[in-house]
């Protein structure tokens, strides 16, 4: 039997991807709700049949961005395993981020919250994309705190991820010392 390969798979157009990069720079610094598919097509620079070809509607587009900000912090997290071997210094690296994240100039709260708070359609595209995130964030939470030891790894999971959603979200009017501080302090207390 001859060697079968799996068929090439094709590269994104490469106007798909500078309508997701517009929408990944509109959507986070103005906010889902305030930006148009209009103003979204003027900037990506293509014709309102290349945005509804690539995109059947604004949903679609905010689930895409959703997706393309999880695999990026899977890939985040899957390059500190690769670096690090241990789990208390993949969550302690994960922390890292969530502060950085939260001091960043231009920094607008979560971008996951952020698209299930404005969707357009309930029935759409945009929750089961963030709640698909969120399921693999408290997975990978639960899995870390278990391998580092943890006696509770759902209980911990839980309670970093409502540290990382308050940090996240009061941040913007925090003061970014206090929120980094109490962050590393949470997650000293769940390891130990």
């Amino acid at each position: 039997m001859p060697d079968q390969k799996a068929p090439a798979t094709r590269p994104p157009a490469p106007a798909k991807l500078r309508i997701l990069a517009t929408a990944d720079r509109l959507f986070y610094d103005e906010g889902v709700h305030t930006v148009g598919v209009d103003r979204i097509i003027a900037q990506s620079h293509v014709t309102k049949a290349t945005f509804y070809k690539h995109y059947r509607s604004k949903d679609v587009l905010i689930a895409a961005y959703v997706q393309t900000r999880a695999g990026q912090a899977r890939e985040a997290v899957e390059a500190d395993r690769e670096r690090l071997r241990d789990a208390s210094g993949v969550l302690r690296a994960m922390v890292e981020r969530f502060a950085a994240e939260s001091r960043r100039p231009g920094f607008h709260g979560c971008p996951f919250i952020n698209a299930a708070t404005s969707q357009l359609d309930a029935a759409g595209p945009v929750t089961p994309a963030v709640v698909s995130w969120r399921t693999w964030l408290r997975s990978t939470l639960v899995d870390l705190f278990g391998e580092a030891g943890t006696s509770a790894p759902e209980d911990a999971a839980d309670d970093l991820l409502l540290a990382r959603d308050g940090a996240f979200g009061g941040s913007p009017i925090a003061d970014p010392d206090a929120t980094e501080a109490s962050l590393h302090r949470a997650l000293a207390r769940l390891l130990s």
